[in-house]
């Protein structure tokens, strides 16, 4: 569940809201250990993610750098690498299906 929370500071454009948002749910969801509350936890479980949303935007707003902004199609490629890298571990350790590493 947290790799999918992404590195939110110094790109151009800036994060949007979606995207401070879905930082903040995964979150959640991690910390709550549950991808959907139940109706008696909804209300609890939306008023964190606004408030974790609310505090990464502050947190973003205040930040400060002098390295040039990032470029959100590079880091995505040098993501991808990452990944393929993984597989090509696994696979070399049996740990993953042929299947899954020629797709």
């Amino acid at each position: 569940m947290c790799r999918n929370i992404r590195v939110l500071y110094n790109f151009e454009p800036p994060a949007s809201e979606e995207e401070v948002r879905a930082a903040a749910l995964q979150y959640v969801r991690k910390v709550s250990g549950s991808t959907k509350p139940s109706r008696a936890n909804e209300a609890a479980f939306e008023q964190a993610v606004a408030a974790v949303a609310d505090a990464t935007a502050r947190l973003l707003r205040e930040l400060t750098t002098t390295a040039p902004p990032r470029d959100r199609e590079a880091e995505a490629e040098k993501a991808r690498e990452r990944w393929r890298r993984r597989q090509a571990r696994m696979a070399a350790a049996g740990q993953v299906s042929a299947a899954t590493t020629s797709s």
